[in-house]
């Protein structure tokens, strides 16, 4: 089993034998993790229920958990679930990972597509299954949006979409989701949507849909065929609580919760208790979303770039994303990954990923340090 080098480990390659200016304190702009400190509320949750440590965790999670996850979901989405239709799973990176194996476990020659350029572990989950992959090249012409030819849509037995999207920041409707609902039923597919940035977004009356909101929309209200992840990790500047879900099918979800029980990644209890009161509270996300508005109002301002509806990356195009990065770092001791580390076929060649996850002061001192080096 060969896996592609992850792009963080790229970075360190294409950077290792370059000094960057020591004028400059170093500002990496790479990751997507949150720098802001984890509510105290939720600190406290987990600081007061530590003696629980002596208890197994449940496979399945806690009853209260899945409680405050189904809550969120209906106030969010406007989407009742059923206990049987959603899994609460240690963060969605481990569930991206083994629900294809799972799934395409039977299949004599899998076929999984996923939205590319894309998070690594889609790719390491298709080697993992011994799948063939069909890429969904998300490009400027097509604004980012998924899209397949039914030629390639009847040989998939898995497809992956990512919206909102990482690292294009890019959207699609309930009706443009909608579309994939009615092919995954029409090919007999089954259809995830990676939603972990659903609650980085900026404006009230026009927040990000979810495919279960989509499968409703077309008539599909059992989810037959569709599922979705999301993760508290963006949401609540919570990424070591590793708590997300997957939801939706819950005849899928009924086997897959028998094959969970023999991976053992269930969450401990004094986690599982925090993400509980985490997922149930919502002003703790209302002020991160101003800070992460805040720094894409000084991206504009700085750099004249327009923000997008979600999540905190800004997908800038430059002429030869290797270069710039190299140049950028070593002139200005900034860190950004280059586009084409995180796709395939030469897709996102030309682009720079940047993470606007620092607060405003700091990100307005590296915006403009920034822009300093582009205009050179």
């Amino acid at each position: 089993m060969k896996f592609e080098q992850y792009p963080f480990e790229k970075l360190t390659e294409l950077l290792k034998d370059i000094t960057p200016n020591e004028n400059y304190e170093l500002s990496a702009l790479t990751i997507g993790e949150p720098k802001f400190e984890t509510p105290q509320f939720i600190q406290d949750e987990l600081k007061n229920t530590t003696s629980l440590l002596q208890k197994y965790p449940a496979s399945a999670g806690l009853p209260e958990l899945k409680e405050a996850m189904l809550s969120f979901v209906k106030n969010r989405f406007n989407v009742e679930l059923e206990m049987s239709e959603i899994i609460p799973t240690f963060g969605t990176r481990e569930v991206l990972f083994n629900f294809p194996q799972f799934a395409l476990f039977d299949k004599k020659n899998p076929v999984i597509a996923f939205t590319n350029p894309f998070y690594q572990i889609y790719e390491g989950a298709a080697i993992a299954s011994r799948a063939e992959v069909i890429h969904i090249d998300l490009l400027k012409e097509n604004n980012f949006k998924a899209e397949l030819s039914d030629e390639e849509l009847k040989r998939c037995d898995l497809v992956i979409l990512n919206y909102p999207n990482n690292p294009t920041s890019a959207e699609m409707t309930k009706e443009e989701l909608g579309l994939w609902v009615k092919k995954a039923l029409e090919f007999d597919f089954i259809l995830v949507n990676d939603e972990c940035y659903s609650e980085i977004y900026f404006d009230e009356n026009n927040k990000p849909v979810s495919l279960l909101e989509a499968s409703i929309e077309v008539g599909n209200s059992s989810f037959k065929n569709v599922l979705v992840m999301n993760s508290i990790s963006k949401r609540s500047s919570a990424p070591g609580l590793r708590s997300g879900f997957i939801a939706g099918d819950k005849n899928i979800l009924e086997e897959y919760m028998q094959y969970r029980t023999y991976v053992g990644c269930a969450s401990p209890v004094p986690l599982q208790k925090a993400a509980a009161v985490a997922w149930n509270e919502t002003s703790h996300v209302d002020e991160f979303r101003k800070i992460y508005k805040r720094n894409f109002e000084l991206a504009y301002e700085i750099l004249g770039v327009k923000a997008p509806q979600a999540t905190f990356y800004i997908w800038l195009e430059v002429e030869d994303e290797l270069e710039f990065t190299r140049n950028l770092y070593r002139e200005k001791n900034i860190k950004v990954l280059p586009g084409s580390f995180l796709g395939r076929n030469g897709i996102g060649k030309g682009y720079v990923r940047i993470a606007l996850v620092e607060n405003e002061k700091k990100t307005e001192e590296v915006l403009k340090r920034l822009k300093d080096f582009i205009d050179g």
